[in-house]
């Protein structure tokens, strides 16, 4: 596998991790006033590669989804339908100002990605441009 192919590979399964983390961002901000909802959570790891496949080693893969254990939030609602003797019933875990930070971090390493990816689809070109000379 060529250097511009690994780079266009790694940059690429950045890409993919980070989309993904952006979607489970987008779910628990939709589901922030759901009752019981708990926070979804994503971590990276290490992708082994396949040069079969045409993939790098050094890239990231998305892992397995997890809820977040935290507690839920006590809302008190007596004519909620959900609403317990007390008058409260269990809210979700997401924290907006949370949500938005992971958002915005996904974001900003997508767009990092996304140049990466850019620079090496422009190196090649380049190189192949000289190439034909």
């Amino acid at each position: 596998m060529s250097e511009f192919s690994s780079a266009l590979s790694l940059s690429s399964s950045g890409l993919r991790a980070q989309a993904q983390r952006l979607r489970h961002v987008a779910e628990n901000i939709a589901n922030a006033d759901t009752p019981g909802y708990r926070r979804k959570t994503v971590a990276f790891e290490s992708a082994r590669g396949d040069p079969d496949a045409g993939t790098a080693p050094g890239g990231v893969t998305p892992g397995a989804v997890r809820l977040d254990q935290g507690p839920l939030r006590q809302v008190y609602d007596p004519a909620h339908p959900l609403a317990d003797a007390t008058g409260h019933y269990d809210s979700s875990n997401v924290n907006l100002m949370i949500e938005m930070a992971d958002a915005r971090e996904a974001q900003r390493s997508y767009e990092a990605n996304l140049k990466m990816f850019d620079q090496a689809r422009q190196m090649s070109s380049g190189l192949m441009d000289l190439l034909r000379r």
